[in-house]
């Protein structure tokens, strides 16, 4: 499997990574708390990470010069808070799939515009009239997972 195959592989097992973090998050939000949901989650996802830092390359060279880059550059981390705080929300009360479909808007939505602008050292795509469409039919999709 090429790089390309080995990317889409791994893009497809987030996915499926995602739905059941959104379930198993929102379970344990209406257990504990949403914060408290958040905290187990960020905690547990920190351990492990380091565990596996720490059996890859024997050091945390890596991780230091990662909190020496630019601030910018940890913008990640936050954003995996808000992710997490609103799948533990949103998940109970809207479903899976609705808040999986209005996660993967905003997504397309922002990264649209990152790719438009060539924010964060992106190159710059055009956006044409087929990628609005996409975007609106998908939005529209969205808006339809809420239908009971």
């Amino acid at each position: 499997m090429g790089s390309t195959g080995l990317a889409a592989s791994l893009a497809f097992v987030a996915g499926l990574c995602g739905a059941v973090q959104i379930a198993t998050q929102g379970r344990l939000g209406d257990r504990v708390g949403s914060l408290e949901a958040l905290a187990c989650a960020v905690a547990v996802g920190a351990v492990l990470t380091f565990v596996v830092v720490l059996v890859a390359r024997r050091s945390f060279d890596g991780v230091r010069e990662g909190f020496a880059a630019p601030k910018w550059m940890l913008l990640g981390g936050v954003m995996s808070v808000v992710i997490v705080l609103s799948i533990t929300i949103a998940g109970p009360h809207i479903g899976i799939v609705a808040t999986t479909a209005f996660l993967i808007v905003g997504q397309f939505g922002l990264a649209t515009a990152i790719d438009r602008f060539g924010w964060f050292g992106f190159q710059q795509l055009p956006l044409g009239w087929q990628r609005l469409l996409g975007l609106g039919l998908l939005a529209v999709g969205a808006a339809l997972t809420l239908k009971r």
